[in-house]
């Protein structure tokens, strides 16, 4: 019996020094990638709130499943599961969902040689794009995103969709297309909204 205490005594430190190296292995490698889960958290919830709670969400599942990590690319590892926590939230709030409109703020870099007019003209320009982005399906604006906002390869982009790298080319093909359309009728339609 006082063997098998001991035995205990000496396990206790060893697995909670174990926990703490694992810990801060986490935080090394899955840290440096906050950014890109909330930005793709933020354009699939289409809400900065819900995207940090998905965000966490999405990070406790990844610190659970931590250890049987194998290797590879890290940043679609943790997307995926990002991309897998904002679905599963989607499905349990899609009422909420459905009614909550997308309302980010557009930041701007603010320089002294930029004039009014060139700062008035790139928010219209972003937000017109926001506006265009927000009306695809999800299915192209999360490939979009990781895309063009995150710089995912196409490989990158198919092992967080769990698709084939053609299903990945042909969504950013036909996403493209949809959204330059989208940019268009908005654009085209501001331009008639404009009193002479």
């Amino acid at each position: 019996m006082c063997i098998h205490v001991s035995f205990a005594r000496q396990m206790t430190p060893i697995s909670v020094m174990t926990q703490q190296t694992n810990s801060i292995n986490f935080e090394e490698v899955v840290l440096p990638h906050l950014d890109a889960a909330y930005n793709l958290a933020r354009w699939l919830t289409r809400n900065p709130q819900d995207a940090e709670d998905v965000v966490q969400e999405a990070y406790l599942r990844a610190f659970r499943f931590f250890d049987g990590y194998q290797g590879g690319n890290m940043r679609s590892w943790l997307l995926t599961i990002v991309r897998h926590t904002c679905y599963a939230w989607l499905h349990q709030n899609r009422a909420q969902q459905l009614t909550t409109a997308f309302d980010e703020e557009l930041h701007t870099d603010m320089t002294a040689s930029q004039s009014p007019e060139k700062l008035l003209l790139r928010n219209a320009d972003r937000q017109l794009l926001h506006q265009a982005l927000e009306e695809l399906p999800p299915v192209f604006r999360e490939v979009l995103v990781l895309s063009e906002l995150e710089e995912l390869s196409y490989k990158e982009i198919a092992d967080v969709l769990g698709v084939p790298i053609g299903t990945v080319m042909s969504r950013l093909a036909r996403g493209r297309h949809r959204l330059k359309e989208s940019a268009t009728r908005l654009l085209s339609g501001r331009k008639c909204a404009r009193p002479l």
